[in-house]
């Protein structure tokens, strides 16, 4: 949503699509999961009254949404891509299927992986930790509003302390906001990194998968 307090910023978009098109273009294999708290948060549905289940199957629609947001910017900058949502919503996307998923990226499309795992109560840092054992992912890339995993809330904590490598375990016992629990659980099971990073910071997406120490690392 960019600077905006609700919603898709064009521009932002179109930004991150031309970032993506740009790994791509090294052949790099990519795989989006995409939130969509930019629209509506299940979580905060219940603080309002409504049922967190269906709170949550609205976020999922939400995600759906980007989804499509961000394969028209893809499409048009020529890149192939195929939404794939954990929600049959066969007009605008195609069911998620694990081989499916994989033989697109075999075949040199971006796949953008929309609603989630599919069920409530599961987030999306959960959803990329899944989809990205199944598809055999080498690296979670966690592009974010915050430049890495710090020692407290850097907003909060002035004299915070930025993370440039830390295991899963001390993500764990320190409690700190860097995905669910469950995701890092996912993660260290299956010794898939991760990698947290600042999107707002052109061109930094490259970098990233360019092998550059930017962010923190999360790994064994």
């Amino acid at each position: 949503m960019g600077p905006r307090q609700f919603g898709l910023d064009p521009a932002v978009i179109q930004r991150i699509a031309g970032e993506i098109r740009e790994v791509h273009g090294l052949g790099v294999e990519v795989a989006m999961v995409i939130g969509g708290g930019n629209i509506y948060r299940g979580l905060a549905a219940e603080s309002e009254g409504i049922d967190r289940v269906t709170g949550d199957h609205m976020g999922m629609l939400a995600t759906v949404i980007n989804s499509l947001a961000v394969q028209d910017a893809l499409e048009k900058l020529k890149v192939h891509t195929r939404v794939l949502s954990a929600i049959e919503i066969r007009q605008v996307a195609e069911p998620y299927i694990r081989r499916r998923a994989m033989r697109h990226l075999e075949k040199g499309r971006v796949v953008i992986i929309a609603a989630g795992t599919g069920h409530p109560f599961f987030t999306t840092d959960s959803a990329a930790a899944l989809r990205a054992m199944e598809v055999k992912a080498e690296v979670i890339l966690k592009a974010t509003q915050v430049d890495g995993v710090y020692s407290a809330d850097p907003r909060k904590v002035p004299t915070a302390t930025r993370f440039e490598e830390i295991s899963y375990l001390q993500v764990l016992e320190k409690g700190l906001k860097v995905m669910d629990a469950t995701a890092i659980s996912l993660c260290m099971d299956n010794r898939v990194p991760i990698v947290i990073f600042d999107l707002a910071t052109r061109g930094n997406i490259l970098r990233v998968v360019m092998g550059e120490k930017i962010g923190t690392i999360v790994k064994e």
